[in-house]
């Protein structure tokens, strides 16, 4: 919290630096803007003022100061005429001190009765005399404090907006921080229903929070996925390692040991092998590992080949596979992991059916996905049911006292998900139709 209170003072100091520069610049522009419109007219007073007049002819310029001083739109313009020595020879002003050739600003200490700040033009006016034609910039008395009151004004509204600005967004923060925090205090002391509020009105913070919140979601899901795995590795092996066990130990107690008795040791360690050999490769897939060998593949060839592949064993259980020829469709994966999800939903289907079952493999596009589905016509699984089967050694009640250990379904999902897909079941209406979804290569 002490970092994100740094960053939101050290954003206000920048904000309010670059308030105070743009005032500056802003009020510097406007001064500059008055002084050169001062010295332009300046300029064209004084070029007026001697026209058409002999050098060094003093009586003609003061007539001509005169009768300009009566006109009564010129009261902010003043003259003085010196001689080469400084001297004051006339005019309507009186200044203090000898000025440079060229424009000099003048202050109220220079003496001026009525002026507070000017500009001034010295120019040579031939025969040694000096016309200086004075203006005020500052039109009214306080025009600059007046000014500077109002840029103080208007910067420092627009600075106080935004420092309430900036101080409620930091408020803001700090209160979705808390509840971040908050949420993660209470997911790491065990309670992991526990969720992000997510706004009501929308916005980046709400779908923050939707974004935590549904990985949040994922991580309380793979954790349920690892309780209950813990409990069906448990519940699984329990009896084929009893068995074996059992077998182990009438073998000891023999003298002799038969063939047939070593090759059924030797299909229950194969079976206990070929159950972890499943458990690891799902890790595998779900790990994310296969991800850099991932290439565009024709599903369509696969899904024809899972078929020639599994046609004959379909006929060997009185059972009917169709499926293709198909349109291509290219996706970008793993060839052997999506050929092995496709046998897989097969062989599924072909196993937890009865003969005389029709399993129909179809392949379709549904904008930029790819869909593809197994459908039977067998006793299909109640809806209530069917995310057990695709939990790990979630097998059904019809199904525990077949052999394998509900790894099947498991396996494609993950290898869908690591594809960027899904993999649902539904109702075939009748029996079950398995659907997997992946997005097509562009």
């Amino acid at each position: 919290m002490s970092s994100l209170r740094a960053l939101t003072l050290f954003f206000l100091a920048a904000f309010a630096a670059a308030a105070v520069l743009a005032g500056y610049l802003t009020y510097a522009a406007s001064r500059a803007a008055v002084v050169s419109a001062v010295d332009r007219r300046i300029g064209e007073v004084g070029d007026a003022m001697l026209s058409a007049v002999a050098p060094g002819d003093s009586r003609t310029i003061l007539r001509r100061i005169d009768a300009f001083s009566r006109r009564r739109d010129t009261g902010d313009i003043g003259f003085e005429l010196e001689d080469a020595r400084g001297r004051r020879v006339g005019g309507n002003v009186v200044l203090e001190r000898t000025l440079p050739l060229g424009f000099t600003t003048l202050r109220r200490r220079d003496g001026i009765v009525g002026l507070s700040a000017g500009r001034a033009q010295s120019r040579d006016a031939g025969g040694g005399l000096r016309l200086i034609t004075i203006a005020e910039t500052e039109p009214i008395d306080g025009y600059r404090a007046t000014r500077v009151r109002l840029y103080l004004i208007g910067f420092g509204t627009l600075l106080a907006v935004v420092l309430a600005g900036t101080a409620s967004f930091g408020w803001i923060v700090r209160r979705r921080i808390g509840e971040v925090r908050a949420t993660a205090a209470a997911i790491i002391d065990g309670d992991l229903t526990r969720r992000v509020p997510v706004p009501a009105r929308g916005g980046a913070f709400a779908d923050q929070a939707v974004a935590f919140n549904r990985a949040l979601d994922r991580i309380a899901a793979l954790v349920e996925q690892l309780r209950g795995v813990s409990s069906d590795v448990a519940h699984d092996l329990r009896t084929p390692l009893a068995r074996l066990r059992a077998r182990l130990a009438r073998l000891a107690e023999r003298p002799t040991v038969s063939g047939e008795e070593l090759e059924a040791v030797l299909a229950a360690c194969d079976e206990l092998l070929a159950l972890f050999a499943a458990i690891l490769r799902i890790a595998e897939v779900s790990a994310g590992e296969r991800r850099a060998g991932f290439r565009p593949i024709d599903l369509a060839g696969l899904a024809e080949q899972a078929c020639e592949t599994l046609a004959a064993a379909a006929t060997e259980r009185g059972q009917r596979l169709s499926g293709g020829p198909f349109t291509p469709f290219m996706v970008r994966g793993d060839p052997q992991l999506l050929s092995q999800a496709l046998l897989n939903l097969i062989e599924n289907a072909l196993y937890h059916t009865p003969a005389g079952t029709s399993v129909t493999v179809t392949l379709e596009r549904e904008g930029a996905t790819t869909v593809l589905g197994v459908r039977d016509d067998g006793p299909g699984i109640p809806a209530a049911a069917r995310a057990l089967a695709l939990r790990r050694f979630g097998q059904l009640e019809t199904s525990r006292h077949r052999p394998g250990h509900g790894l099947g379904l498991p396996l494609v999902e993950a290898v869908a998900r690591l594809h960027g897909g899904t993999l649902t079941l539904a109702d075939a209406a009748p029996g079950l139709a398995v659907v997997m979804a992946l997005r097509m290569e562009a």
